[in-house]
C-alpha cells in the first residue's frame, strides 16, 4: 500500500467523528458479522506469515492515512482474521458471536472507563455489585465479595496465592 494523504485530526469535529465511526461500523457489520458468521464463507482466509505481511503492509509510517485507506485496512484485518463467530469455528475457550455482548462492548469501549471506583464508573460498579449479589445467591451466600478475573491464567495465579 502506497503512502497516502494524511488524515486530518478529527478532534473538535463531531460530524467527521460520526462519519468515520459509521463507516467503520458498516465494515464491521458487513464483513465481520454478516460474512463472518455465514456458513457459505471461510472460517479463515489462511496465509503464511510472510505472505500475510506483504498483503497487509504493516510498515509504520510517519504520515497518517486517508479514511478510505483506513477502511481498506479494516477490511483486510477482518478478511485475514479467524472468524470466531463462524458456525464452523470450534474452540475449547470461546465461539460464536453474541450481538448483545458486542453491543455492550461497544458501549464500554466508547466510554473508555476504568471500572475500579464508583466515582469514575458509577453505573458499572453498581452492575458489578448486582452480578456478584446474584452469584452469591446461586451458591447460597447472603454476603461476601469477590473479583472478576479476565482469564484463566490470572484465575490460576489467584488460586495459587490463596492456597
Amino acid at each position: 500500500m502506497a503512502d497516502s494523504e494524511a488524515l486530518p485530526s478529527l478532534a473538535g469535529d463531531p460530524v467527521a467523528v460520526e462519519a468515520l465511526l459509521r463507516a467503520v461500523f458498516g465494515v464491521v457489520v458487513d464483513e465481520a458479522i454478516q460474512k463472518g458468521t455465514s456458513v457459505s464463507q471461510k472460517v479463515c482466509e489462511w496465509k503464511e506469515p510472510e505472505e500475510l505481511k506483504q498483503l497487509l503492509d504493516l510498515e509504520l509510517r510517519s504520515q497518517g492515512e486517508s479514511q478510505k485507506q483506513i477502511l481498506e485496512r479494516c477490511r483486510a484485518v477482518i478478511r485475514y482474521s479467524v472468524k470466531t463467530g463462524h458456525p464452523r469455528f470450534f474452540n475449547q475457550l470461546f465461539s460464536g458471536l453474541d450481538p448483545h455482548a458486542l453491543a455492550g462492548r461497544i458501549i464500554t469501549e466508547s466510554l473508555n472507563t476504568s471500572q475500579y471506583t464508583y466515582e469514575i464508573a458509577p453505573v458499572f460498579v453498581l452492575m458489578e455489585e448486582e452480578v456478584l449479589r446474584k452469584l452469591r445467591a446461586l451458591v447460597g451466600w447472603s454476603s461476601g465479595d469477590g473479583i472478576f478475573c479476565p482469564g484463566g491464567s490470572i484465575s490460576n495465579m489467584y488460586a495459587v496465592n490463596l492456597a
